[in-house]
């Protein structure tokens, strides 16, 4: 018996672990060179794709909306529709069929689901064919052509056909603005004040024709710098056999082929062209839009020719003083550049009404019509303001009578609050608005607001009154070497809140009935210049 001999350090407990580690180490190799000799079968890829178009089959329901679509084709000529009434059920069924087979399950209607239908399918058939421009006049223009039906329309227009295309654009801005001020004597609410803003923008261009024979065109731009680039005309030609050749409403033109008369151009109205036989006959009824004008430069100077109307004068600007004045004016011009009035106006005070919030050299007046004038100018019938035999025949407050009638009969006219009562006896003889005027505050002009003419007795304002503005005046003269006085001035020692007693030169009520109206001047005109 042979004993193998370890050695002391090596246990029996040891030598079966190492036992066991080289077995499972053998079977592992042993596996993997099994299986490497063993062929794997794997399953082959699926190449199968999926359509992008996610179809879908058509229902034969004709209420289910169709899809168009250049994809989507419409059913073969095989397939047919076909719509059978059912008397005995009271109802509609629609067939789809190929040959003798029902492509479709039948739809059952009744009466009038089947009405509906039917109007529905029509409308959409219309539109459909306006859209794709199926429809005769739809294809391009935004009105459509329009067929006018009778051999009338047809004779008198060449066609009964009328075409309008409109082109351009509209624009239209609406805005608001609003705007705030931190101002603390003011309310809450003015603090913030909101504006409206609004443009609008429009660049038009319509062309039409009414049959054969008759021709619209309108061109309007709300950007254009002149009024006549915006245009407008209606044209009719008739044929070569028709008495009228051609009718023009709108910017019409006139031109001639002389020099002698020239023609006329930028015309609005109406032109006729028509002929009898050899005789041609044109006709214009317009209003010129356009003017010519020369410039003549002479001796380094412009000449210029002006066309004036006569009722375009200044108005409420220039006033005689008195109607003296405007009965000598004509004859105090004869001997001209020599102005022989013998008058000199040495002192004038002008009033107006006051519009403004200023109230330096403001006085409360009372106006009249009537004072200062000799016997021929008194408008009232009051007798006792008429004149004295043998009193002054020129301007003066001693002409007549009214003034020292004011001053011991009627004192209360001072105060200007019972003015008007002061006056009532005397109502419709002497009245308000006619014959006397009455202001609070009027403001007194300061001698840069007007211009005086001393040697002929008016005035001329820098700025038009309006028609409801007041115009009084005091005046001091000379009359050959004689002085007189015309209403009171302001230094006379009349204190506020009296009312001083003036010459009225316009009231409230500007009208040819009074005698106030030919105290306005009518010859002096504004060149423009």
């Amino acid at each position: 018996m042979h004993i193998f001999h370890l050695g002391s350090g090596i246990s029996y407990k040891n030598l079966l672990k190492f036992s066991y580690f080289v077995l499972f180490t053998s079977l592992f190799f042993i596996s993997s060179e099994a299986n490497s000799q063993i062929p794997v079968q794997t399953a082959s890829p699926d190449t199968t794709r999926k359509s992008p178009l996610k179809l879908k089959d058509v229902s034969g329901n004709p209420w289910e909306p169709v899809q168009k679509a250049p994809l989507y084709l419409n059913n073969p000529s095989n397939i047919t529709s076909t719509v059978i009434y059912n008397s005995e059920k009271n109802e509609y069924v629609i067939y789809q069929k190929v040959g003798a087979f029902d492509y479709r399950t039948p739809v059952y209607m009744s009466p009038e689901e089947f009405r509906k239908y039917q109007f529905n399918k029509e409308m959409r058939d219309y539109w459909q064919s306006r859209v794709s421009g199926e429809a005769g006049g739809f294809k391009s223009n935004l009105i459509p052509q329009i067929e006018i039906g009778g051999a009338t329309f047809d004779k008198v227009f060449g066609s009964n056909v009328i075409n309008i295309v409109p082109q351009g654009s509209a624009e239209l801005v609406f805005g608001i603005n609003i705007s705030r001020t931190e101002n603390p004597t003011l309310s809450e609410k003015l603090r913030t004040i909101p504006t409206f803003d609004f443009k609008e923008k429009i660049q038009m261009n319509v062309t039409g024709t009414i049959g054969d024979k008759m021709q619209l065109g309108v061109n309007y731009n709300t950007d254009a710098m002149f009024e006549f680039e915006n245009r407008t005309k209606l044209q009719y030609a008739g044929k070569e056999d028709e008495i009228i050749k051609k009718v023009e409403v709108g910017d019409v033109t006139l031109p001639l082929p002389g020099t002698l008369i020239t023609g006329s151009y930028s015309l609005f109205g109406l032109k006729t062209e028509m002929q009898f036989g050899k005789l041609n006959l044109t006709t214009v009824l317009s209003q010129q839009k356009g003017e010519t004008s020369t410039i003549e430069v002479k001796g380094g100077a412009q000449i210029s020719e002006f066309e004036i109307y006569a009722d375009d004068y200044e108005a409420n600007r220039h006033f005689f003083l008195s109607h003296h004045f405007r009965d000598i004016y004509n004859d105090a011009l004869k001997n001209l550049p020599a102005v022989s009035t013998g008058l000199n106006i040495t002192r004038i005070e002008v009033w107006i009404t006051n519009k403004t919030s200023s109230y330096d050299e403001t006085r409360n007046i009372v106006a009249f019509t009537d004072l200062a004038e000799n016997s021929s100018h008194i408008y009232n019938k009051v007798p006792a303001f008429q004149a004295s035999p043998g009193a002054v025949r020129f301007p003066d407050n001693a002409a007549n009578r009214l003034y020292d009638q004011l001053l011991t009969n009627y004192t209360s006219m001072r105060d200007v609050d019972r003015v008007t009562t002061a006056f009532s006896s005397l109502y419709p003889g002497f009245q308000i608005g006619r014959d006397f005027e009455k202001i609070e505050n009027a403001r007194k002009l300061n001698d840069r607001e007007y211009t005086l003419n001393s040697q002929l007795g008016y005035i001329s304002l820098n700025t038009a009154l309006n028609n409801d503005e007041v115009l009084a005046i005091a005046y001091e003269y000379t009359m050959n070497g004689q002085v007189y006085k015309v209403g009171e001035f302001s230094t006379d020692g009349i204190t506020a809140p009296q009312a001083l007693i003036l010459k009225l030169i316009k009231g409230t009520t500007l009208s040819p009935r009074y005698p106030t109206w030919n105290l306005m001047m009518k010859n002096i005109y504004s060149l423009g210049s």
